[in-house]
């Protein structure tokens, strides 16, 4: 079921089709560099991934989004809104394929979600990352976000940026 369409892109509900590229998405460079091992290593691993993406969707009205090429339904990332524990406001979360990076795909991915986030009634919306990851930083800059402090999440000793918007 698409939810929203752009130019280039169909964004959906994640499911278990996405088995295959959610395994590939996770087991990344720039996933493992920026956001961390998941151990999603096979298609049992993908589905059990999928059911907490599913999940989200059932308690919250949202969570990750598949994101497709329109021209070829290819799938190239997932892009969504979390809603986590230790944080007042939903994030906004990203990543995609090597091959699709540099161009122009996750602002526009990022943008729609963001107008999701506005038909859903958020007043603001939170996005993190590793300190030194730049290309995310420059991409929530042109979203309008604005860095908040750096935090840490529970069980990590990690140190993270936190941005928001007001919606």
């Amino acid at each position: 079921m698409t939810i929203i369409t752009t130019p280039r892109l169909q964004i959906r509900q994640t499911n278990y089709t996405d088995s295959l590229k959610v395994i590939e998405l996770l087991n990344s460079e720039g996933w493992l560099k920026y956001i961390g091992e998941r151990n999603v290593k096979n298609e049992e691993d993908a589905k059990v991934y999928i059911d907490k993406i599913l999940k989200s969707y059932e308690d919250y009205g949202h969570g990750m989004y598949t994101i497709l090429k329109k021209e070829d339904d290819s799938f190239i990332g997932l892009c969504g809104l979390l809603k986590r524990d230790y944080l007042d406001h939903p994030d906004i979360g990203f990543a995609f394929l090597p091959e699709y990076h540099g161009k122009g795909y996750a602002i526009e991915a990022a943008k729609a979600t963001i107008e999701i986030a506005k038909a859903l009634k958020f007043e603001k919306l939170y996005a993190y990352n590793l300190c030194n990851n730049d290309r995310s930083n420059n991409l929530l800059s042109k979203l309008g976000f604005t860095f908040v402090k750096t935090i840490n999440i529970p069980g990590s000793e990690e140190e993270l940026d936190l941005y928001e918007v007001m919606l």
